[in-house]
């Protein structure tokens, strides 16, 4: 993952470099990508593209993530999953900088045991998803975002039994981080 990480940044850069020669028409479209620190954190990877015209930025994202052990039930542990969600943000006013609401819908493959450790159940969640944040440009078209979202359970499994107990996943999980980002169509007020 980081051997593919490192190959993304060193096109984007040489695409970059050749765009800033070249461009000269301001475009309304521009697209990007993000890494958020949270899923790196905690032993995972988080990878989003996403693609925005005018106010709306469209995202795909893909994220591996142990959650913390602080927002895990009590007997529980090893909370596990991978993460993919498509989210629809909204940016309030103009330029780079600035705020954004969005709301998506997203799927989570997750596994989870007890604090026994003797199996791994797996579970699927759908969750809906609402949040928002702050993109601020750091230098040249790198930038951080630090985000806030609830999540909340729409569908997940029925009996979801680990070393004979019952686990219910969250009905509203709370979240934030921080994602750092690259776009391209620097012109582009996005």
């Amino acid at each position: 993952m980081k051997n593919i990480i490192i190959a993304i940044s060193v096109l984007c850069s040489t695409i970059t470099k050749a765009q800033s020669k070249t461009d000269t028409v301001q475009s309304s479209m521009s697209i990007g990508f993000e890494a958020d620190v949270l899923p790196f954190a905690t032993g995972g990877y988080y990878g989003s593209i996403w693609l925005s015209h005018n106010h709306f930025r469209y995202r795909a994202v893909v994220t591996k993530v142990s959650v913390p052990q602080f927002m895990i039930s009590d007997g529980f542990t090893n909370n596990n999953m991978m993460v993919y969600a498509l989210i629809t943000d909204y940016f309030i006013g103009t330029g780079v900088n600035k705020w954004w609401v969005g709301a998506g819908i997203e799927y989570w493959d997750a596994e989870i045991q007890t604090d026994l450790k003797k199996q791994t159940t797996r579970y699927e969640s759908y969750i809906a998803t609402i949040g928002g944040g702050y993109v601020l440009k750091i230098y040249k078209n790198l930038y951080i975002n630090p985000w806030v979202a609830l999540h909340a359970t729409i569908a997940t499994d029925d009996n979801i039994i680990v070393d004979d107990l019952a686990y219910e996943p969250a009905f509203f999980i709370p979240e934030g981080s921080l994602k750092i980002g690259w776009y391209f169509n620097a012109k582009q007020k996005y």
